[in-house]
């Protein structure tokens, strides 16, 4: 029998409701939305070097009274300073290891001329400036949104941890500082160097080595 003009459609033959796809597509923007303008200062944040460690400078200071002020999350701390040296040590440290790596054309690594006709490559770090600068920040963001937990604040004595912190970094560092004497190489570029007298120009196979 076929159906009249005046019959109700039944309920397999009604379309499916739509409603779900626009509060999905809202939801997705939603969440979309902060995280690529967080991503978007960060990028326009980086040429700013000295004014985003100025502030970082002073996000450190501000953890620094808060912990003498209240005398307490000493462990907070101490796991701080070993993460900030931690990533000070990538900091300093080229990215490939001239003790693993050797010398070739498909490396990326930091490695420098030996003759005058090798291609100058300037020092990579394994950790670059601007992920450095992160990483601290968020380690003192962090540290500091604990100290406002009493979990957090274990009791220890504070002098054993700091006299610990202080011996070890400087056994790390006598450590990065010889294998930077070793392999000839500095991480830290303190501008275009210059020259007293013009150079006469070396052979290309000549060494630019220093002679023993």
């Amino acid at each position: 029998m076929v159906a009249g003009a005046g019959d109700a459609p039944s309920a397999e033959e009604l379309p499916l409701p739509t409603s779900t796809t626009p509060a999905v597509t809202t939801t997705s923007q939603w969440s979309f939305n902060p995280s690529s303008q967080y991503q978007h200062l960060l990028d326009k944040s980086t040429p700013f070097v000295l004014h985003r460690w100025i502030a970082l400078s002073a996000l450190a200071t501000i953890y620094v009274v808060r912990v003498c002020w209240i005398q307490g999350y000493y462990l907070v701390s101490y796991a701080l300073g070993i993460f900030i040296l931690n990533l000070l040590i990538q900091f300093l440290s080229p990215r490939v290891d001239p003790e693993l790596e050797t010398a070739s054309e498909s490396n990326d690594g930091p490695i420098l001329p030996v003759r005058s006709s090798d291609e100058y490559r300037p020092f990579v770090r394994r950790l670059p400036e601007f992920k450095f600068w992160y990483l601290m920040t968020k380690a003192f963001c962090v540290a500091f949104l604990m100290t406002f937990f009493a979990i957090f604040d274990v009791p220890v004595f504070w002098p054993i941890l700091l006299i610990y912190w202080i011996v070890l970094f400087f056994l790390t560092m006598r450590k990065q500082i010889e294998h930077m004497v070793k392999h000839k190489y500095v991480p830290l570029s303190l501008g275009k160097q210059r020259y007293g007298k013009k150079r006469e120009p070396l052979a290309d196979n000549e060494s630019l080595l220093p002679e023993d």
